[in-house]
């Protein structure tokens, strides 16, 4: 195999990938594209931000600024007034929003209701609890991690976006990020489906809080160093990022999902591939995937343009590029 070969195998098998780069021991030993996109584009990582906020949530602990993982979302809103009768959502805690166990009481996200809302954390957590209260069934929500981005901004004192600029893109030697706002429900919709190259932003809602569940935009060789940090255990050119603990954390599997999700393990907004081995992987819908393997010291991003229902991604990583990388 060699780099001409795998690019014609990305391009037939998986036409909708961007741009992938790897790094072994701290350096960028492949970085490649397509799709008409240049290495340094941004692309909308849907998903795969949970895990960057994971990363921000550490950080704050890090700070002294959140106490733990097991203190109480409603601490952080205390003027916020629960409805007659609702017990539940006293009991929601960081854990519960970290590792997708918090209860709501919908059946599917209702995402106009949200989005088309005057403050998106209020209708937020108006969805937050429910009668069957705190059961520990994982429920993947987009839209309910929302207020992490807020607790974020409020413990801070300073918008989350200028949070993560400061004390995770900034070390990193990633491009300073901008927030991304959108006036209508089209807009909204072209942002996440349009395959155009996105701009150094970060999606937020009306009040410019950055969105947690998705919407920042980065190159694959801005996630492959993301990737390479929590590889080297927080740690990134001779500068601990986040602490060594917080990756233990983040990266320990507390829950195991059904045939829906792979049956995949899942830590603090990220997904554990395989537990013995130490590998995980912030996942993010179309297939855009920070891949982290600790046992082989590597690290391989991949970005891609909007395709709903793209499951084997981390399958086709682990088929091709890996055994590249490696070999």
């Amino acid at each position: 195999m060699n780099k001409e070969k795998l690019h014609s195998i990305v391009q037939e098998q998986q036409p909708n990938i961007c741009q992938i780069a790897a790094m072994k021991n701290d350096d960028i030993v492949y970085s490649d594209a397509w799709n008409d996109y240049k290495p340094t584009d941004n692309v909308h990582i849907a998903s795969v931000t949970k895990s960057i906020i994971s990363i921000l949530i550490g950080m704050a602990i890090d700070k002294g600024m959140i106490e733990s993982v097991n203190q109480k979302v409603l601490d952080f809103f205390p003027d916020y007034v629960t409805k007659r009768g609702e017990k539940t959502i006293q009991e929601v805690s960081l854990y519960h929003l970290l590792t997708m166990t918090a209860p709501y009481k919908y059946k599917s996200e209702p995402w106009t209701k949200v989005c088309m809302s005057e403050d998106w954390t209020k209708s937020v957590l108006d969805l937050l609890g429910g009668r069957n209260g705190i059961t520990g069934e994982f429920k993947y929500s987009t839209l309910g991690i929302h207020v992490l981005s807020t607790i974020i901004t409020k413990v801070s004192n300073m918008p989350t976006l200028e949070f993560a600029n400061e004390y995770l893109f900034k070390p990193l030697g990633i491009k300073e990020r901008k927030n991304y706002i959108c006036k209508n429900k089209e807009e909204h919709i072209g942002f996440v489906t349009s395959k155009s190259p996105k701009e150094n932003g970060w999606f937020c809602d009306n009040k410019g809080i950055v969105t947690s569940g998705f919407g920042l935009c980065l190159s694959a060789e801005d996630l492959v160093k993301i990737g390479q940090m929590c590889l080297n255990k927080g740690m990134y050119a001779d500068m601990q990022v986040v602490s060594s603990e917080w990756i233990s954390q983040m990266t320990t599997p507390y829950l195991k999902c059904d045939e829906k999700f792979g049956f995949m393990q899942y830590g603090y907004l990220w997904w554990i591939i395989d537990e013995e081995k130490k590998i995980y992987s912030a996942i993010g819908d179309s297939g855009n995937v920070i891949y982290v393997n600790t046992d082989k010291n590597i690290v391989i991003s991949v970005t891609a343009t909007f395709k709903p229902l793209v499951f084997d991604r981390v399958q086709f990583i682990q088929k091709y590029i890996e055994p590249f990388i490696t070999e």
